[in-house]
């Protein structure tokens, strides 16, 4: 039976199903061949995948995104990175990765990244003179950065699924994304010499000012949110409600970009966005229940204790893993249904969960850039109208520099649990 259902689950990607309902028709059919297994259970275990306090910061991160969109503030990080270092050769694609790095600190969501800096920085470099692929690329690339620069919502639901502190998951992933995001940095810095990327005017030092000053609300948003998760102050859930609410505030009385009849509509849209996920998420607990069944993590668990290797050959085939997986399975339901599996084995082998965490959302978050699932790919190239095989070839370069971060995550894992490690001692 285990074979026909993989092979099902092969087809339904094959045709082009939508991931949420492929798992779904998997686990109603493998539960349903369970003699011993009422069908309702499948019903139940989708609801109470869904039943948690903590997944409900999923649509109000995704809100808050959505409020900054509509209230013009990622417009504000664009002209207050722009002004700072536009004049330089390449200087919109470093102006790109840094509003993706302080976006990342506010809405926790690499997709909404995309869509609202896209928007603005993609038509902007190719008027300036970038080719259609680079401005793709930079643009898609940096984007994944909100997967890994806390807050993030896939950090969030990471430590509900492997019951580890979200502050310390947050923690351990500031280094990496400083990381990441200055290796891109690094990337445009090349790339700008040897293709000679355009440069635009300096502006006057007042002009500067002047920006900073006006988008200060937005940029000492992540301090806020960070802050207060890591003191204590808030969970991450009144974390990304507080995100929403100061992201209205500002976006009704302080920019006065915000209109209330729009409200509705923000929303709708957040709905529609919230419901992807969580259905999917919903839809990979109840097979999570089928696997289960066929005790599978103890059978990987087992496999990776008896081979040669150690920590270091299960990372790398985790890594391996979850790439394969990112390619068409969004990280959301891939950390339901494979965390379980993974998690006893790392535990076993004496890998903090915390850091194969870190791990997992990396190589993860390389999937949002890769074909044929890769959804900040999609967007970005949406946004400049090319091809996917255009938009890939401008981010392999980042695509590369990541992989190679990860590596160093990987090979020196316990340099990077250093931070929480001081921060949180009773949890290590």
């Amino acid at each position: 039976m285990g074979v026909l259902l993989i092979l099902m689950f092969v087809i339904f990607i094959a045709i082009g199903v939508p991931i949420s309902f492929a798992l779904g028709m998997i686990s109603f059919a493998g539960i349903a061949s369970l003699p011993a297994t009422p069908n309702a259970v499948i019903f139940t275990r989708m609801f109470n995948g869904l039943n948690s306090f903590t997944l409900l910061a999923v649509p109000l991160f995704i809100l808050a995104a959505n409020l900054m969109n509509e209230g013009s503030i990622s417009d504000r990080l664009v002209g207050v990175c722009s002004s700072s270092v536009g004049h330089v050769r390449g200087g919109l694609a470093y102006a790109n990765i840094l509003v993706s790095m302080i976006f990342a600190g506010i809405s926790g969501s690499s997709q909404a990244d995309t869509a609202g800096v896209g928007k603005i920085l993609i038509p902007a470099m190719e008027k300036q003179g970038y080719d259609k692929g680079t401005s793709v690329g930079v643009t898609a690339a940096s984007s994944t950065l909100g997967s890994i620069i806390p807050p993030s919502i896939t950090m969030v639901i990471y430590a509900g699924i492997a019951n580890v502190s979200t502050g310390a998951l947050f923690m351990t992933g500031l280094i990496p994304g400083a990381m990441l995001g200055l290796s891109m940095i690094g990337v445009v810095f090349v790339l700008s010499k040897k293709q000679g990327f355009p440069k635009g005017e300096r502006m006057p030092l007042k002009a500067i000012v002047k920006q900073i000053l006006t988008s200060l609300p937005a940029l000492i948003t992540p301090i806020i949110l960070i802050g207060g998760i890591v003191t204590g102050r808030f969970t991450p859930t009144e974390s990304a409600a507080f995100a929403c609410i100061y992201a209205l505030l500002i976006g009704v009385f302080f920019y006065k970009t915000i209109q209330i009849k729009r409200l509705p509509f923000i929303i709708v849209e957040t709905l529609k966005l919230s419901s992807l996920s969580l259905f999917a998420l919903a839809t990979a607990n109840a097979l999570g229940e089928l696997l289960s069944y066929y005790q599978l993590n103890a059978m990987v668990r087992d496999f990776f204790l008896s081979i040669v290797g150690g920590r270091l050959v299960f990372l790398l085939i985790v890594v391996l893993f979850f790439l394969f997986i990112g390619t068409f399975m969004d990280a959301v339901p891939a950390m339901i249904l494979f965390v379980p599996i993974v998690l006893p084995s790392a535990v076993a082998l004496g890998i903090s969960p915390v850091i194969l965490g870190l791990i997992i959302i990396m190589t993860l978050s390389l999937g949002l850039v890769t074909p044929p699932y890769g959804l900040c790919l999609l967007i970005a190239g949406s946004i400049s109208g090319v091809k996917v095989e255009t938009a890939f070839k401008g981010v392999l370069p980042y695509f590369l520099v990541s992989l190679g971060v990860l590596s160093v995550v990987v090979v020196f894992q316990d340099v990077f649990l250093s931070i929480p490690t001081a921060m949180f001692p009773n949890l290590f």
